[in-house]
C-alpha cells in the first residue's frame, strides 16, 4: 500500500477537533436560546411602567410623555440611538420638562420594550423576517404625534445615532410638504453618523451587518459579556458606564429577543449609503434652527474629520463641542453639560 501522504494524521486531528467543537458548541447554543433575559432592574421597570403603548400596523410601540411646564406651548420629541432606547434621555428628562410643555420618546422598532417582528428562533418559517428601515421608523414618529393628537403642532426634535437619521428623513418629508409629516420647529443632532465618509462603524456591528448567514448565529451567542466589552470604547475614559447601567442597556436589547434583530436593524448603515443625497441634502437646504452637540472623543464619528465635514456641509449649523474626554453618548456621560448645551440653542430663536 502507497504511504499516507504527508501531514495527513495533522489533518485528520484538525478534523477531529472542529467535530469536538461543532458537538460542544450545539449545546451551548441549546442553552444559550433559552437562557431568560434578565431581569429589568427597578430603575429600568419604573421607566416601563410610567410609559405607554400605541399601535402601528399591528405593532405595540412603546413611548414615555411627560407633561412638564404649564402654560408652554413647547413640545420635544427625543429619538434614540443604536442599539439601545428611549431609556437613554433618563439622565435630562427631568430638566427637560422644566423647560418643555411636552417631552416625549419612544423606542424605536426593534429596540427596547416593544415586541420585535423576527424569525422564530427554531422555526424560523414561523414569522416572515422584517425589513427594519428609516423609513419605517419615520412613520412611527408621525403615528405616535397623531395618535398623542399633535400631528399639527410645532415639535423640537433632539436625537442621538441612530436617531439623527430619523430625523434627517422626517426633516426631508418636512421639506417635501409631505401630508402626515411633522412641523418641525427646531433639530438638534448628537453625535451621530449622518456622513457615511466619516462613519467608523465597531468591528462587531461590521461583522453583523455583513455577516450573512453567520449574522444569525452571532446575535444569539451575544451575551452580557461581548456586547459590554463591545460598547464600553464608545464611551470616554472617565465616563463608561457602571456594570448596573450597562445591565440595563443589556436588559433593554434582551428584553423580548431584541438581540435576535441586531443584525437587520444594522442594514441602516447601507440604507444611510445609498440615501446620502435624500438625508445630507435635506439638512443642507432647510432654513429651521439646526444645531450639533458633540462629544469629541467619538471613535464612531472622529474628530476633526467628522467637524470639519458638518462645518463644510452645514455652515449655517451652531455646534456645541463638550469636554474633550466626552465620547459617543454624551446625554450619558455629561448630561448637565448636554442639557446646558441643547438649552443654550433652544433659547437662542
Amino acid at each position: 500500500p502507497s504511504p499516507p501522504p504527508p501531514h495527513s494524521g495533522s489533518l485528520l486531528l484538525m478534523r477531529e477537533w472542529w467535530v469536538q467543537v461543532g458537538l460542544l458548541a450545539v449545546p451551548l447554543l441549546a442553552a444559550y436560546l433559552h437562557i431568560p433575559p434578565p431581569q429589568l432592574s427597578p430603575a429600568l421597570h419604573s421607566w416601563k411602567s410610567s410609559g405607554k403603548f400605541f399601535t402601528y400596523k399591528g405593532l405595540r410601540i412603546f413611548y414615555q410623555d411627560s407633561v412638564g411646564v404649564v402654560g408652554s406651548p413647547e413640545i420635544v420629541v427625543l429619538l434614540h440611538g443604536f442599539p439601545t432606547s428611549s431609556y437613554d434621555w433618563y439622565k435630562i428628562w427631568e430638566g427637560l420638562t422644566l423647560r418643555f410643555h411636552r417631552v416625549i420618546a419612544l423606542d424605536f422598532l426593534g429596540f427596547g420594550f416593544n415586541l420585535h417582528p423576527c424569525p422564530h428562533p427554531i422555526h424560523p418559517t414561523l414569522t416572515l423576517p422584517h425589513h427594519y428601515s428609516i423609513f419605517e421608523q419615520a412613520s412611527i414618529v408621525e403615528a405616535l404625534l397623531r395618535h398623542l393628537g399633535l400631528q399639527n403642532r410645532r415639535v423640537n426634535l433632539l436625537s442621538h445615532d441612530y436617531g439623527d437619521i430619523v430625523a434627517q428623513e422626517l426633516l426631508y418629508r418636512f421639506k417635501q410638504n409631505r401630508s402626515g409629516r411633522l412641523t418641525i420647529k427646531s433639530l438638534c443632532l448628537s453625535n451621530g453618523g449622518i456622513f457615511p465618509e466619516t462613519h467608523r462603524p465597531l468591528l462587531l456591528q461590521k461583522l453583523l451587518k455583513d455577516g450573512g448567514m453567520l449574522s444569525p448565529i452571532l446575535t444569539r451567542l451575544m451575551n452580557f459579556f461581548v456586547f459590554s466589552r463591545g460598547l464600553t470604547p464608545v464611551f470616554g475614559p472617565y465616563t463608561r458606564p457602571s456594570e448596573s447601567e450597562l445591565w440595563d442597556m443589556w436588559a433593554g436589547i434582551r428584553n423580548n429577543d431584541g438581540n435576535l434583530v441586531i443584525d437587520s436593524l444594522l442594514q441602516y448603515i447601507n440604507q444611510r449609503k445609498k440615501f446620502r443625497r435624500r438625508w445630507v441634502g435635506a439638512l443642507a437646504s432647510v432654513t429651521i434652527p439646526i444645531h450639533f452637540i458633540y462629544g469629541p472623543l467619538d471613535p464612531v464619528n472622529p474628530y476633526p474629520e467628522f467637524l470639519e465635514l458638518y462645518r463644510k456641509t452645514l455652515p449655517r449649523s451652531t455646534v456645541s463641542i463638550l469636554d474633550d474626554h466626552i465620547s459617543h453618548y454624551p446625554q450619558l456621560e455629561d448630561p448637565m453639560g448636554f442639557l446646558n448645551a441643547y438649552m443654550g440653542f433652544i433659547n437662542s430663536f
